[in-house]
């Protein structure tokens, strides 16, 4: 015996995640609060972390911006990997591992849209944008001149004002490299997919505070929103989530339910066990 699962056709998937993408992005951008707002929240951050000593963003920040062989490929990474893994990821779960496809994105999308709530609710300065004198340098703008951004943020050159950089709180490319790396430690059989499981979320929280565009709390924040998403996603109707979605199938393509016998283990009727007798 054995469970199947089918997603829905392609085309039909890629509409719904666009969609959604594009109801993010909007979203993300109709959020930008108040600056001044948004600077008193990032400098709450920074002194909570500060009074805790948690505040790894700083010294990352220095080993960063002093040394580029670390900090060139770190600006790339932040530009571009959840733009590639994340959609690479949902790739190889639809073809590779139907079965789980439809759970994991629906996790993905409820979280992502849990994030757009934290943007709304608080409006965050990232290190790189507060005064000089706290410390932080902006590698992505410190580095521009090696990639396609440009001083303003992660965008291309010139786009800069097509983004929120408000949008600090949760960070989601820790939360959508978590998702990343669960999925492949759960459903990957190669050790190296397993192993890239573990390294890209390390790599990319890394990554996030050494070029100042996240507090360790944001990326904790991230982790916290998925971790949520994965919990609201659960509780969704077995429909929509697509978590009990399944189909009972017998040897030789017989569908029964969850609960029925095969023929050989019903009972025998009263007229069955009369025959029998004569």
């Amino acid at each position: 015996m054995t469970d199947r699962q089918k997603p829905t056709r392609w085309w039909a998937e890629l509409l719904l995640l666009g969609l959604v993408y594009g109801a993010y992005t909007g979203g993300r951008l109709l959020a930008r609060g108040d600056v001044h707002l948004a600077v008193g929240h990032g400098l709450a951050i920074l002194r909570t972390e500060e009074l805790l000593g948690i505040d790894f963003e700083h010294p990352l920040n220095r080993l960063f911006s002093q040394q580029g062989i670390l900090g060139i490929p770190a600006d790339f990474v932040y530009a571009s990997l959840h733009y590639l893994i994340t959609p690479a990821v949902l790739v190889w779960l639809y073809l590779r591992r139907p079965r789980h496809y439809r759970s994991a994105r629906t996790w993905l999308v409820v979280s992502t849209l849990l994030g757009l709530v934290g943007f709304t609710l608080m409006p965050t300065c990232p290190p790189r944008l507060l005064d000089s004198a706290y410390g932080f340098t902006d590698t992505m703008a410190q580095y521009s001149g090696y990639g396609w951004w440009g001083a303003e943020a992660s965008a291309p050159r010139g786009l800069g004002s097509l983004t929120n950089q408000y949008a600090a709180m949760p960070s989601l490319h820790v939360g959508w490299a978590l998702w990343c790396g669960v999925l492949l430690w759960r459903h990957g059989r190669h050790p190296l997919l397993r192993a890239l499981g573990i390294a890209y979320p390390a790599v990319t929280t890394l990554v996030v505070m050494g070029t100042a565009n996240h507090y360790f709390l944001d990326a904790a924040a991230g982790a916290a929103v998925m971790a949520a998403g994965y919990a609201i996603s659960r509780r969704l109707p077995s429909r929509a989530a697509g978590f009990r979605s399944t189909t009972t199938i017998v040897s030789g393509g017989w569908d029964t339910s969850a609960r029925e016998l095969l023929p050989a283990q019903r009972p025998a009727s009263d007229d069955d066990t009369a025959a029998a007798a004569r």
